[in-house]
């Protein structure tokens, strides 16, 4: 019997950390399998700062390097300036890349660095506790945010997908979720473009990931995918923006 499927080899044989209804775990396996099917894994480098996929290199199967909070892009710029043979890439989430990471997400973004960057959106902080973060949306109630996020004393949320399509130096920013199967076929696909634009040197590639945190939202895992196609969505449209 011919085999269809199996783990990609991208993708190291070892046990989740993540919590039940978790969207990393989902898009680590995205990754693993783009990686794979370019045919990139000898030559690829994944950074990754603090946050819940802190230790993304204990999945992966290919070099990774670690970056303090925030510092992710700047790391990735570095190495690919260095390296630039290389298909380097950030996995950041919303509270690292959006928040004490927004300077180099910027800066990186407009200079219009040829990296790719994964960037997972579940509406705030999961590592650290459940806090508000800056996609937090309206209404939403965190650790910090106990009567739910108001515009007069928290702000609105942040739409980075939309901030740097502005960038003339941004050449692909696509928002994709995990909702559905459907949808997880549509985010593969954003995640293989991003990585291909990096290997015909096109520039920068951004892919915003609306994923669940079942966990710190208080919902059970269906409910989580359900909140993300009700509420999340129209927030945060999905579709390319550039």
């Amino acid at each position: 019997m011919e085999k269809i499927f199996s783990r990609p080899e991208s993708l190291r044989d070892v046990p989740t950390h993540y919590c039940a209804g978790c969207g990393h775990g989902i898009v680590h396996r995205l990754i693993a399998e783009v990686i794979d099917e370019l045919g990139v894994r000898e030559r690829t480098i994944g950074v990754a700062p603090v946050g819940c996929a802190v230790i993304a290199y204990d999945y992966w199967n290919f070099d990774c390097s670690e970056a303090a909070h925030g510092r992710a892009l700047a790391v990735a710029t570095a190495i690919k300036r260095v390296r630039p043979q290389n298909i380097v890439f950030t996995y950041q989430g919303d509270g690292d890349l959006a928040a004490i990471g927004t300077n180099e997400t910027i800066h990186a973004a407009n200079r219009g660095e040829n990296l790719t960057v994964i960037f997972m959106n579940n509406a705030i902080y999961g590592m650290t506790g459940g806090q508000m973060a800056p996609t937090t949306l309206l209404g939403q109630k965190t650790a910090t945010t106990l009567e739910g996020r108001q515009a007069a004393l928290q702000g609105y949320p942040l739409k980075i997908a939309e901030m740097l399509a502005l960038l003339p130096a941004v050449k692909y920013i696509e928002r994709v979720s995990l909702h559905s199967p459907q949808e997880i076929i549509k985010t593969k696909k954003a995640i293989r473009q991003a990585f291909t634009n990096q290997i015909e040197n096109v520039g920068f590639s951004l892919v915003e990931v609306l994923s669940p945190c079942p966990t710190y939202w208080g919902l059970s895992p269906q409910e989580a995918l359900n909140w993300i196609s009700e509420v999340m969505s129209k927030e945060f449209p999905m579709g390319r923006l550039k």
